[in-house]
């Protein structure tokens, strides 16, 4: 099922010429002086903005204030023009406090041009005149606001049968106000943000389809569909394929859904061979989970429709990549499998025989993740490649330590700071987090190599112990990073910025992020 489209284009003409429904501009939160006679918390136009104020008489600022705006982050004011510029609607986006001496933060603007275009909705035609600076920052700027409108203006389709009155469709065009339409660096910027923020909808529309539609066969075919299109190698193993191959851990977690497990493997090989080196982004993809065996509470269950938002990451970086071309082999992992509980259920106690030989002790079933996960990193690894990107929504212990919205990275040191500068640079935040020996003896088990958690069933370090145990299915070679996304992989909350409520994307902009930076950088 796929959300309806927003279309961006560059525009260079006099915002408040524009023939649109609505000119967006910034306004910025400003404190005054105490005894100065101004407000104590008046508003300061942000640049980009000043023929719009222009036309009001130098009243604009005045007149949001006395509709209540602040300048607040992400708040969104309206305001009928009356004819005073062609656009009958000015909205004002708050930017927060006014930065001293620089333009915005790209994510403060990527996330008042997300909140400014969703609140549009129902309007056909929207510009965006937002500050965008004329130095070395500019391209930065302007992705993060043309990210912010494709992203803020998401919809997902839904299942809804009667026609909805009150529900308004998506901004479908918006126009980014520049001070040269034409200018090549400012054309690939937007032709960039439409393959990236597309692949993030994408994923947004994988995790937000109900699951009953998106087992695991359908999604290996959904997803092998939208890559051949794209113009990636494609291989799908199938349950036959996975027992032939070794693949225990997904076929264990698959064994108790009557929709069999697969592995999809995604490649995009440069023109010329690239720079040499080899990238494998892996993503876990179960498609449901009960918890198997050991079941899950009632209580918010239906959120684990959305435990193959790695899996959906991946996927749609994967066509971000094809899209962008860039000079690095990048091969995507997708294991599937749907976690359910019958009486062809993997067990705790089970001992399971995984793809690199492994033998792993199972004591809790909704450890499920890292068994699927660590069956494709090691063929990742089998494979060969110089670095491995692993997303999943791994541990509510990530959510405990970090909060919703940091991912928390672990694996070789030098890797997990590229990510964490990656997800700065994006706006998905992530944080390096340790694998200390001590977690690592807690998971000894008498029986077999390791244990799958704790052997007490300790849930202190609960995030670290899944970090701990991939770290057993990569080769010393291979230099890798964990991304629990467990809390940034899906938004139960309302709207806010550029997120909208269900699947998020995140971290497709940080994969693409760090798939350019190897290409760029080895």
């Amino acid at each position: 099922m796929t959300s309806p489209r927003t279309t961006l284009s560059l525009v260079d003409t006099d915002p408040a010429e524009l023939a649109v429904d609505a000119i967006v501009i910034g306004v910025h939160s400003q404190t005054t002086e105490p005894g100065s006679g101004a407000p104590a918390h008046a508003l300061l136009l942000a640049t980009g903005g000043e023929s719009i104020a222009a036309a009001f008489d130098g009243k604009l600022t005045e007149t949001l204030a006395l509709l209540g705006a602040t300048g607040g982050p992400g708040e969104v004011i309206k305001l009928a023009t009356l004819g005073t510029v062609t656009a009958p609607l000015v909205v004002a986006v708050g930017l927060g406090p006014e930065p001293s001496g620089a333009a915005p933060a790209p994510e403060s603007l990527r996330r008042a041009a997300g909140a400014a275009v969703r609140a549009l909705a129902g309007a056909p035609r929207v510009a965006l005149a937002l500050p965008l600076p004329d130095d070395a920052d500019a391209p930065a700027a302007l992705r993060a606001v043309a990210e912010g409108a494709l992203l803020g203006g998401y919809r997902f389709a839904g299942y809804k049968t009667k026609p909805q009155p009150a529900r308004r469709e998506p901004v479908a065009e918006v126009l980014v106000a520049v001070p040269d339409a034409a200018d090549a660096t400012a054309q690939a910027e937007i032709a960039r943000a439409q393959a990236v923020a597309g692949a993030v909808r994408t994923s947004r529309d994988w995790v937000n389809t109900a699951p009953n539609e998106l087992r695991p066969p359908a999604f290996a075919d959904v997803v092998s569909a939208a890559a051949r299109e794209a113009g990636l190698e494609v291989e799908v193993l199938d349950e036959a394929a996975l027992a032939a191959g070794g693949y225990g851990g997904i076929l264990a977690v698959g064994q108790g859904s009557e929709a069999p497990p697969r592995l999809v493997k995604l490649t995009y090989t440069p023109d010329g061979g690239g720079n040499g080196k080899r990238v494998a982004l892996v993503g876990k993809g179960i498609t449901f989970d009960t918890g198997g065996i050991s079941i899950k509470p009632a209580q918010g269950m239906w959120e684990m429709k959305s435990d193959m938002a790695g899996a959906a990451a991946v996927g749609a970086a994967m066509l971000a990549v094809a899209a962008l071309k860039p000079s690095v082999t990048v091969t995507g992992y997708l294991p599937m499998a749907e976690n359910m509980p019958s009486g062809t259920s993997y067990r705790p106690g089970d001992v399971i025989s995984m793809f690199n030989g492994k033998k792993v002790e199972v004591l809790n079933t909704d450890a499920e993740g890292r068994m699927v996960l660590a069956d494709a990193m090691a063929r990742a690894c089998a494979d060969g490649a110089d670095y491995l990107f692993e997303t999943s929504t791994l541990t509510g212990g990530q959510v405990i330590a970090l909060g919703k919205r940091i991912a928390g990275v672990m694996g070789t040191q030098e890797l997990c700071e590229r990510v964490r500068v990656a997800g700065d640079a994006t706006g998905e935040p992530a944080w390096p987090m340790p694998l200390p020996d001590d977690v690592r003896k807690g998971m000894e088990s008498e029986v077999a190599d390791i244990s799958q958690v704790n052997a007490g069933m300790d849930r202190a370090g609960h995030m670290l112990q899944g970090g701990v145990f991939l770290r057993e299915f990569v080769t010393d070679d291979v230099a890798w990073a964990h991304i629990d996304i467990a809390g940034p992989g899906y938004h139960s909350g309302e709207a806010t910025g550029y997120w909208t409520k269900g699947g998020t994307g995140v971290p497709v902009r940080t994969l693409v992020h760090l798939v350019e930076d190897v290409a760029a950088n080895g």
